[in-house]
């Protein structure tokens, strides 16, 4: 298990679509997984996409008791998600603040569908189906967003709410 180091804005590897998961339950996908949560526990992160370490497999990791990046965000539960589908669960948005560990000290204002369902599989390949909503939901969405090559300042409508967090959010933890 070992720190991995996350690609940051820019490398275009974080722009390509990422490959389905075809094998479950192998010592790779278990490497990957342990890689994963190491590096996203040393950075404070919420969640993590394979993409993110340079690894184009539909694989996402998320969840926390408590986040010193989002102190005010409820708890959400530590999940492996791979070969994700995500459906709205009705036509509400709302607009949140994210950061990003391929986006490091900034943040930005993005529209989110308030309630989503997800489907996928977990590391033995065992079914998941969850309906969520709040920051819960915005995780997984912006997780997800990594699968499909796109990063969240890709969403922001407007870029006057987009820029360092110590700048929107004095005292905040730098991302």
């Amino acid at each position: 298990m070992g720190l991995r180091p996350v690609l940051r804005m820019g490398d275009p590897r974080l722009l390509v679509p990422a490959d389905p998961v075809r094998e479950f339950g192998t010592a790779a996908l278990a490497e990957l997984l342990a890689d994963m949560h190491a590096t996203m526990l040393a950075l404070d992160g919420a969640g993590l996409a394979a993409p993110q370490i340079g690894v184009p497999l539909q694989v996402v990791i998320f969840g926390f008791e408590r986040n010193v990046r989002y102190p005010d965000a409820e708890a959400v539960p530590e999940t492996v998600l791979i070969n994700p589908l995500l459906t709205p669960e009705s036509e509400e948005l709302e607009d949140g603040w994210e950061g990003c560990l391929s986006v490091p000290g900034m943040r930005g204002l993005v529209h989110r569908y308030r309630r989503i369902r997800y489907l996928g599989r977990d590391a033995a390949g065992n079914e998941l189906d969850r309906s969520v909503g709040g920051f819960h939901a915005r995780v997984v969405q912006h997780e997800v967003d990594h699968l499909h090559g796109i990063l969240y300042p890709m969403r922001i409508r407007d870029l006057r709410n987009f820029g360092f967090t110590a700048e929107i959010a004095p005292g905040s933890p730098a991302d």
